[in-house]
């Protein structure tokens, strides 16, 4: 996982809190741009926006924090729940999740006490002041152990879904998450205090049995995927009468090799590419700039946006126009 994408609405404000509460302090890059690309996510309109990438140094995924500038992003209509479609929490690595308690309970808004979760891991999830739910979940794998902040980054996320064995389509047999830590369905002591958490629900929890491999593999670490199916309601679509950018999670996404195999292995799979950066929508051709790559997008069988980025070259100075140049590296996906 390269980074979750979170829609704000004051890009700097939500950053600052996530600096020193997330440990969210290394800028990969900030910029203005429109969105151009993504018109089958955003009622056929570019959106000009301003995004930053934000990474925590323990390792982990990062953040793009996303905020529309050409119009005020619309929050939820109603009140997420637990097994609502889409990403409803991001997860958090912990090496010490009674620290991370400790040290996000004068910021943010507690919602569960420390709990095991259904793997025996401890536990508990949390809100931040722009309305966004993360579940902290204990795990020591880190990347730079000296810095020994009480989280690391992002380590995957809660997706809500109608049924975990067709999403498996998506996220074992094309994301690489084929194992199964645990399929169980019921209700949970380590879900009480989260929106819709006293529901019945089938949890399924993946991981990925192969260590990931690429430039970056080693700093984005190990990760994981719940799949959560409400058991007693009918579920809402997170992003329901709302568009890509909005409040909330706005995508998961992937760090790949190989783009263009795997377009044919998604499109062999059920679930074409819905954006895919080498066709504009106007058909001109697509200036990589400082972006650097190639980037598309697919849609899980209940609309949640994954995200796929192939870097080809990373600016180390740009005023001296140096660059790490990664397009010749090995396909090793």
């Amino acid at each position: 996982i390269q980074q979750i994408g979170v829609g704000v609405t004051n890009f700097n404000e939500a950053w600052k809190w996530y600096i020193p509460n997330f440990g969210m302090n290394i800028r990969i890059f900030e910029e203005k741009a429109i969105a151009e690309y993504m018109l089958p996510h955003t009622d056929g309109q570019p959106w000009e926006r301003l995004a930053c990438l934000a990474m925590n140094m323990q390792g982990g995924g990062g953040f793009e924090i996303w905020q529309h500038t050409e119009r005020t992003p619309l929050a939820p209509s109603f009140e997420l729940q637990m097994g609502d479609l889409g990403i409803f929490a991001g997860k958090f690595k912990s090496h010490n999740v009674k620290a991370a308690y400790e040290h996000l309970s004068a910021e943010a808004a507690i919602l569960t006490d420390i709990h095991k979760d259904p793997a025996g891991r401890d536990t508990f999830y949390l809100r931040d002041p722009v309305n966004n739910t993360w579940q902290v979940v204990e795990e020591h794998s880190m990347f730079m152990t000296k810095y020994r902040k009480p989280t690391g980054g992002s380590y995957g996320a809660v997706i809500g879904c109608t049924d975990p064995d067709h999403s498996r389509k998506v996220y074992s047999e094309i994301l690489g998450y084929d194992t199964v830590v645990y399929d169980k369905e019921g209700t949970f002591e380590d879900l009480q205090g989260v929106a819709g958490g006293e529901g019945k629900f089938r949890r399924v929890l993946l991981q990925h049995s192969e260590v990931r491999k690429g430039p970056f593999a080693r700093m984005f670490g190990p990760t994981e995927i719940e799949l959560v199916q409400a058991l007693d309601r009918k579920p809402e679509r997170i992003f329901k009468d709302r568009i890509w950018g909005d409040l909330g999670f706005i995508h998961l996404c992937f760090d790949v090799l190989g783009m263009k195999t795997l377009k044919e292995d998604c499109t062999a799979l059920g679930f074409p590419f819905t954006v895919d950066s080498d066709i504009h929508p106007s058909g001109k051709p697509f200036d990589m700039g400082e972006a650097a790559g190639h980037f598309a997008y697919i849609e899980d069988p209940d609309g949640t946006l994954i995200e796929f980025v192939e870097t080809h070259k990373i600016p180390v100075s740009k005023k001296m126009g140096w660059y790490i140049d990664l397009w010749k590296r090995k396909d090793v996906r």
